[in-house]
């Protein structure tokens, strides 16, 4: 008789166990998966990016965020090939290509204080930025 008695207890001590482990990891997943924001900056100018990267990054540092990056992305390089002449120098032919320089940064947990203080920067022409939030 004593036997039944423990292995109902145990059962449900064990039953505890499961649920309780199930709350702490789906609260574990719930701080894992965080709010990160993604910024994609290129431009034709590899200085001009530079910069332009520069006053992201001191803006966000400045606002206490945690900032990953800038990690290069690969050159996207555009040729195009030209003919000189129209007619009789057919072989003769000019080659053009336009670089396009791309940089990846990161901002982890970025507060309203930072995302206003990204919105708010004016960066150079010629430099075009993508945000995401992931």
């Amino acid at each position: 008789m004593t036997t039944e008695p423990t292995t109902e207890a145990s059962a449900s001590t064990v039953v505890k166990k499961k649920t309780s482990s199930r709350s702490r990891v789906a609260i574990a997943r719930e701080k894992l998966v965080a709010s990160k924001l993604r910024i994609r900056i290129s431009a034709y100018e590899h200085k001009v990016l530079d910069q332009s990267i520069r006053q992201v990054i001191d803006t966000a540092i400045r606002n206490d965020a945690k900032v990953l990056g800038p990690t290069p992305l690969p050159t996207e390089i555009k040729k195009y090939t030209v003919n000189r002449s129209s007619f009789i120098d057919k072989n003769s032919r000019e080659q053009f290509e336009m670089r396009i320089h791309k940089r990846l940064i990161d901002i982890e947990n970025p507060s309203q204080k930072v995302i206003e203080a990204l919105t708010n920067l004016s960066l150079p022409s010629g430099v075009n930025v993508d945000v995401k939030m992931m």
